[in-house]
């Protein structure tokens, strides 16, 4: 069994250190504790439990602190500053042609309207999105200044 958990060991620090992320690194320790075990005269059982084992309680103490370096963040850009302000049609939103433009704090943007309906040029909408190079807009129910 000894050659067993060194091969899993040595598996699971190559996948580890071909990927960016932490995938194995819990199971390459449990391999280690399995691979000592062996050494100690236990029972294959024994090995086993003591890989799962391992292997668990580095997954649960680690998982905090691995999510805190690896989860993804949310990066604020210039376009979230369009958010919620109100703007103006310069050309026909209609989602279905796949036309329409707004100007908002002086920026044209391409539109699609939130609620799929047709915005005529001229009207008020406020910016509820922006997905992309595309403003999300709907129609204001009452009259803002732009």
């Amino acid at each position: 069994m000894v050659f067993v958990w060194i091969g899993a060991l040595i598996a699971f620090i190559v996948i580890e250190a071909m990927t960016v992320q932490l995938l194995t690194i819990w199971f390459a320790l449990g391999s280690l504790a399995a691979l000592i075990a062996t050494l100690c005269s236990a029972s294959i059982p024994v090995q086993i439990a003591v890989f799962a084992a391992v292997s668990l309680v580095a997954l649960i103490a680690t998982r905090p602190f691995v999510k805190k370096f690896t989860g993804r963040k949310y990066a604020p850009t210039n376009a979230d500053r369009f958010i919620g302000e109100a703007g103006i049609v310069t050309q026909t939103i209609d989602n279905l042609r796949e036309t329409g433009c707004v100007k908002v704090k002086g920026s044209v943007w391409t539109a699609r309207s939130a609620d799929n309906g047709i915005i005529e040029e001229g009207e008020t909408v406020t910016v509820k999105q922006i997905e992309g190079v595309k403003a999300i807009v709907e129609k204001q129910t009452q009259t803002a200044q732009v």
